[in-house]
């Protein structure tokens, strides 16, 4: 079993409620800013180029459709040709005619079929390019640092995965087609029209600064609003997240009505948002349409000029022939301007996907690996010091010496430092100095894969999946069979009630496992960690949230689990460690009081007054 709480969006015990240590999530959210397009648009490149067939076989069949496209104009000009006035009358080449016709309607059916193909593998490179990307998105995720989750919302890390990664996919389908297309047919059509009159060309350039100033302008400005709109996008995600997780608790204090007025907020922000930016994104269009429209205007005065005069061997046919093309070269930089909304938004997004990519991994630098059979679960704190925030720490200069098979609680006011000590020991974060030991060996040294199967964690919040209750049993073994899952649960007394179910072992779990009881999910909790046989066992206010009568059933159960384990209790309920080897009273960062049950007693410190302040009401 990987013993990382598993925390399904939902903060670890002694967190604030957005995820963070302390509850200082707010102020410590990472506000993300616009990385460098062309870095961005490099690094698609390259994804698109792990899929290097795909990639050729596409760029041949736009090459195809491209030359057929643009032989279109130059046939459309000789089959006119073929016409001529013999003096008053007109007369017709019609076998050449004929001919051109054919060669049309062969080249244009050829372009059809070809198109349909390059429709297919253009998807194919899309899929198969946002398929990478996700996959190496959702690995990098699960390298990151506890830090990295504690301090950014959970829906926008998921808006990232889901919204920005499909924002990524329609750019590819749709604009790295056109992209590559209208690169063909600029650099055709100006051979063509080179190849007609060299005079109408220079014209017709003259408009390229024109197109390449105001897009430019344009998309600088207009790149903001899709940046914003991909961040509000994210928000709106973690609000709507965070809203369903929580729904029990908006809906007990009343809170409805703000939860709707916070959405209706932020979702107002993103209209708001996304109609700037469609409507910056559209404005590009009209206006090189406009600037082509000009042009092509510029063109036709020209060429009927140069045919009255004779100038430059131009005829009606060629001057056709000449406008056509001119379009054909105007024609990409508006398909470039209709495309800048969705190459913005996705370029929005991939600078957001890359950020988590850039993200600095969990530190894993340990070689020592734990032989689990022969580990016997000493555990040393040395002159910890921790903080979550620099300059406000949480632990000082601690020092604690577990016995291997010893049974320690850890008790004290919230904020006193009970779950920072868990989330040191399994590596969640780092020291800022100080050190801890396992069997003698820095932790630092041993590889958290090594150290997190050697413990084991029974969460207050238990965390199941949307599986069987025999599949959620073996997440601590999954290599377990049938009959250990079965012991496991028969040890942890969870069996009692599986064996009620219908379906028993096979009984399909609602998401968290609502369809249960709090009790039997920390049974089935209680269960895996037995089937993961670890050595060092750590139960995080595993009965906090239950009533007596069930915490002694769960209690029974956890006496079996600690048997012969190195075991850290942290719990409020002083009732459930009064048979602890040893109790740790902490007290703003540092070890208060040091003993058993009766001696602490016995000293009428600060675990007298926690004691006596909870049993107070039933002495009365």
């Amino acid at each position: 079993m990987n013993k990382a709480p598993q925390s399904g969006g939902r903060p670890m015990p002694g967190m604030g409620p957005g995820g963070g240590p302390g509850g200082r999530n707010n102020a410590r959210l990472h506000v993300e800013k616009p990385k460098n397009a062309k870095a961005t648009i490099f690094r698609l490149l390259k994804y698109i180029g792990r899929n290097g067939k795909l990639f050729f076989l596409l760029l041949l069949f736009m090459l195809i459709t491209t030359l057929t496209d643009l032989a279109g104009p130059m046939l459309q000009q000789r089959a006119i040709a073929t016409f001529a006035l013999v003096g008053d009358k007109l007369t017709v080449d019609l076998d050449a005619l004929i001919g051109y016709l054919a060669i049309m309607a062969t080249a244009f059916t050829i372009s059809a079929l070809v198109s349909f193909l390059q429709g297919i593998f253009s998807a194919k490179l899309s899929q198969a390019t946002v398929y990478t990307m996700r996959c190496d998105l959702f690995k990098k995720i699960s390298r990151l640092p506890i830090s990295y989750t504690d301090t950014h919302r959970h829906g926008d890390l998921m808006s990232r995965m889901t919204n920005d990664v499909e924002n990524v996919s329609n750019a590819i389908s749709q604009s790295i087609t056109a992209l590559i297309s209208c690169l063909i047919t600029l650099v055709g059509a100006f051979i063509m029209m080179l190849k007609y009159s060299w005079q109408m060309t220079l014209i017709t350039l003259i408009t390229i600064p024109i197109a390449i100033t105001v897009s430019g302008t344009l998309g600088k400005f207009m790149r903001k609003f899709f940046v914003r709109q991909q961040k509000l996008l994210g928000q709106l995600n973690g609000h709507v997240e965070e809203m369903v997780t929580s729904y029990k608790t908006v809906v007990s204090y009343g809170k409805e009505a703000d939860a709707v007025k916070a959405f209706a907020k932020t979702s107002g922000e993103l209209r708001r948002a996304s109609i700037s930016a469609r409507v910056w994104g559209s404005i590009m269009g009209p206006i090189m349409n406009f600037v082509g429209n000009m042009q092509y205007v510029a063109l036709a005065i020209t060429g009927g000029y140069m045919i009255l005069t004779g100038k430059g061997g131009m005829s009606i046919d060629k001057l056709q022939a000449m406008l056509m093309y001119s379009k054909k070269f105007t024609m990409p930089i508006n398909q470039v301007a209709n495309q800048y909304s969705i190459i913005l938004t996705a370029l929005a997004g991939a600078e957001r996907i890359f950020a988590i990519m850039d993200s600095a991994d969990e530190i894993d630098q340990g070689d020592t690996a734990l032989d689990h059979d022969t580990m016997q679960g000493k555990i040393e704190f040395e002159d910890l010091c921790f903080s979550y925030v620099p300059g406000e720490p949480v632990l000082k200069h601690l020092n604690l010496s577990v016995s291997p098979g010893q049974k320690v609680a850890i008790v004290g006011a919230t904020g006193s430092g009970k779950t920072t000590i868990v989330n040191l020991l399994t590596r969640f974060y780092e020291p800022d100095s100080g050190r801890i030991t396992v069997d003698g060996t820095d932790i630092r040294d041993i590889p958290k894969d090594s150290l997190r199967r050697a413990v084991a964690i029974v969460l207050q919040d238990t965390v199941l999946f949307s599986d069987t209750i025999g599949q959620n049993i073996k997440y601590g073994n999954m290599d377990a069979d049938a009959e250990a899952v079965c012991r496991a649960a028969a040890h942890a007394k969870a069996d009692t009630f599986i064996d009620r179910l219908p379906e028993g072992y096979e009984t399909m779990l609602a998401e968290s496992g609502s369809n249960l009881s709090q009790g039997q999910r920390q049974l089935l909790s209680i269960a895996r960690a037995v089937l993961a046989d670890p050595r060092i066992l750590i139960l995080d206010e595993a009965t906090s949230s239950v009533d007596t009568r069930t915490e002694m059933h769960i209690q029974q159960a956890m006496v079996n689990l600690m048997k012969n384990r190195t075991s850290l209790i942290i719990a409020h309920r002083l009732s459930t460690i009064r048979d602890a080897d040893k109790i740790v009273v902490l007290k703003d960062g540092v070890i208060a009081e040091e003993g058993n049950h009766e001696e602490l007693l016995a000293q009428g410190g600060e675990y007298a007054k926690l004691y006596q302040s909870q049993f107070a009401g039933v002495a009365t």
